[in-house]
């Protein structure tokens, strides 16, 4: 018989344009509108995301500006798409109305 090591099913294949889709679904439920690849609240810019190879290239600022610092990071799998959405969601909360 063989051992479980065998037996250990295949991750999801990662699909960037399905997960840029979903992340701008996700992005709008935020309350943030897009434009050009770039994602606002009340006209300052929050998020960016476009498909890089196999990946997805995506940054949140550090925090709203005119001329915005951006954290960027790529994202590989479902699970880091969630993460990244997570984060912008926090920070939105933690931004509020401030920075509006």
């Amino acid at each position: 018989m063989s051992n479980d090591e065998d037996w250990i099913p295949a991750l999801p294949h990662f699909k960037p344009d399905e997960a840029l889709q979903r992340l701008k679904r996700d992005l709008r439920e935020l309350g943030l509108a897009e434009r050009e690849g770039r994602f606002e609240r009340k006209g300052m810019v929050m998020a960016r995301a476009a498909i890089d190879g196999a990946q997805l290239r995506v940054a949140l600022v550090k925090r709203p500006s005119r001329t915005p610092e951006w954290n960027e990071k790529l994202l590989k799998d479902s699970a880091q798409l969630r993460d990244f959405v997570a984060s912008v969601k926090k920070s939105l909360a933690g931004w509020g109305d401030e920075h509006d």
